[in-house]
């Protein structure tokens, strides 16, 4: 009784709901890559471009609930996502587990709280939520992406914090999160479903894009990408760009672009060759053809200049 009284309420709202979340005029295409799994793709653009659908979110139907992993950039966009979910089930949505804090990936997740859904995040997610960084990002969202992230938008704390591996059972389907640490954010974790294969792998893995490094944790980072287990797996959903179905190539290649960042800059340190002369003189030839390149490609090898030369302090 007390869940179709839940349900009811949830249904009645939905309009009041509507009217708060801007449609948004980007398009939004629901894929799916396994029986029970699904995922939509931002585009490989800046997070300000393309109304904020720049990474992907995944969700797992199961015939007792529906699982989603990660919220998208806006709430306009979550609210879209939650509307896509409803023409295949309308089971209710029971987790929202997080990959990580960073707003591409968060901004969404009023709606999905306000769905009924238990927030799942990694350790990291209230360093996040008590930063000048978070306050300040929201405070420029809402006039680089308004409408769709406006003075209603909020930022959304979890309800439960991973800080090791974990696995729930729901509508016959496992579901293990792996927590990884500090690597590409204050804190990373990814989804895997044995049953089907299928890993969500949030922002540790990006496919056919240039990688966006921003205050990450290069050295953590490379380390995880070397020790990811890929056995087993039939699909990889990454945080940005479209699934891979041969997930060692997706993995072997974030790996090497990151390896590929560190080797030059560590050395342009060590012989103390500034910044613009490493950069210029580097072949980059690998990554030029690939979305995003110029977007972040720069940006990304000066903040691994910057992290060699206080790891060669620290050393």
């Amino acid at each position: 009784m007390r869940f179709l009284v839940v349900c009811l309420s949830v249904f009645l709202s939905l309009p009041a709901l509507a009217e708060k979340y801007p449609p948004i005029g980007t398009s939004m295409t629901v894929q799916q890559v396994s029986q029970h799994a699904y995922y939509v793709q931002g585009e490989a653009g800046m997070a300000t471009e393309n109304e904020g659908f720049i990474s992907n979110a995944g969700f797992v139907v199961t015939n007792e609930g529906v699982v989603l992993f990660d919220a998208l950039g806006t709430p306009s966009l979550a609210w879209t996502l939650l509307q896509k979910i409803r023409e295949i089930t309308d089971k209710p949505i029971t987790h929202m587990i997080v990959s990580h804090y960073h707003a591409d990936h968060i901004y969404g997740l009023q709606v999905f709280k306000e769905a009924g859904a238990k927030i799942i995040a990694p350790v990291g997610a209230h360093t996040y939520l008590g930063s000048e960084t978070a306050a300040n990002l929201l405070d420029d969202r809402m006039m680089s992406l308004e409408p769709w992230v406006n003075e209603q938008t909020h930022l959304v704390p979890p309800d439960q914090i991973i800080d090791k591996a974990t696995r729930f059972s729901l509508g016959g389907l496992t579901f293990e999160m792996n927590y990884l640490g500090s690597a590409h954010s204050d804190g990373d974790l990814t989804l895997f479903i044995p049953e089907e294969g299928v890993l969500f792998s949030g922002d540790i893995i990006f496919e056919g894009r240039v990688p966006f490094v921003g205050d990450a944790d290069t050295k953590v980072w490379l380390s995880k990408l070397k020790d990811l287990e890929t056995d087993g797996l039939k699909v990889l959903v990454p945080g940005h760009g479209p699934h891979a179905q041969d997930p060692n190539l997706a993995v072997r290649m974030t790996r090497e672009y990151v390896a590929h960042l560190r080797s030059v800059m560590s050395k342009a340190v060590e012989d103390m060759v500034d910044f613009e002369t490493a950069f210029e003189e580097e072949d980059w030839s690998a990554y030029k053809a690939m979305p995003a390149y110029d977007a972040a490609h720069r940006r990304n090898a000066y903040q691994v200049y910057l992290a060699m030369e206080n790891e060669s302090i620290l050393n």
